[in-house]
């Protein structure tokens, strides 16, 4: 068993989900955690947060969340498009599951800049 180094006074240490302990995904990477995601049925919802708020419960949703979507690359498209206007804030994806009225997965795809 590993002791992750992680503290409140270093943002750049916390983690976040369990994905938050491996490397950085790769796009392609990415794209078969979304894919996972929409083949589950789940619907796909994208959060943001400060990387000094990212403990807290409540993350800003990045508009609705996209009841239906089975098009990777527009889901793609939504996560950058939330980092570009956010480049500082986590941006985490969440799979919700209609069935079980929870998220089935939720992973943060770009980790903020501390300022």
């Amino acid at each position: 068993m590993n002791d992750y180094q992680s503290s409140l006074g270093n943002v750049e240490s916390r983690k976040f989900e369990t994905f938050s302990y491996l490397p950085t995904m790769s796009d392609e990477q990415t794209r078969t955690q979304i894919q996972y995601i929409v083949d589950k049925g789940w619907n796909p919802s994208i959060e943001h947060t400060e990387p000094e708020h990212a403990a807290g419960a409540y993350w800003y949703m990045w508009k609705l969340p996209m009841f239906g979507e089975t098009d990777v690359d527009a889901i793609m498209k939504e996560l950058e498009a939330c980092h570009t206007a956010h480049p500082n804030n986590h941006v985490r994806l969440l799979g919700l599951d209609n069935f079980a009225q929870c998220a089935g997965t939720s992973m943060v795809i770009y980790r903020g800049q501390t300022v």
